[in-house]
């Protein structure tokens, strides 16, 4: 009989650096989860990825069992990595705080688009331009598509 799932926590944690405190503990702590467990599981997976924030997704099952889906780095963080600046804009309108090209924009959108719900590389590239337009990041150079 398979088990019955009771709770989905999403949460984004550095690779290589899950540990008890928050929001680790409490969030997990809640579900009755091994913490500890846990942490072990996540930081022997991520070894190849240190401090990179990674988007995890653990499956809470009603014995107190758990797994879980470790996704891409967010797009924003890839936008921030790759255009070299430590934040996005307050005023993305006005204030414009880096650029990058659009062979940046193509390999961010092949890294995460097995994490966004489209099913072309242009559809998933424009919605990497649109994030990184509401950062005050621009695109410069001619759409290749």
């Amino acid at each position: 009989m398979a088990k019955e799932l009771t709770a989905i926590v999403k949460l984004q944690i550095k690779g290589g650096a899950a540990n008890p405190s928050p929001p680790i503990g409490p969030a997990l702590g809640a579900k009755g989860v091994n913490i500890m467990e846990f942490c072990k599981q996540f930081n022997a997976r991520t070894q190849e990825s240190p401090g990179k924030i990674l988007p995890v997704m653990i499956n809470v099952y009603n014995d107190k069992s758990f797994d879980f889906v470790i996704k891409r780095p967010p797009v924003a963080v890839q936008i921030m990595e790759h255009a070299k600046i430590k934040g996005g804009s307050a005023t993305s309108n006005r204030k414009k705080v880096g650029s990058l090209t659009w062979d940046q924009v193509k390999k961010i959108a092949e890294d995460k688009i097995v994490d966004m719900n489209c099913f072309t590389i242009e559809s998933a590239m424009n919605m990497v331009v649109g994030t990184a337009r509401s950062m005050g990041v621009t695109v410069t150079g001619n759409k290749p598509y």
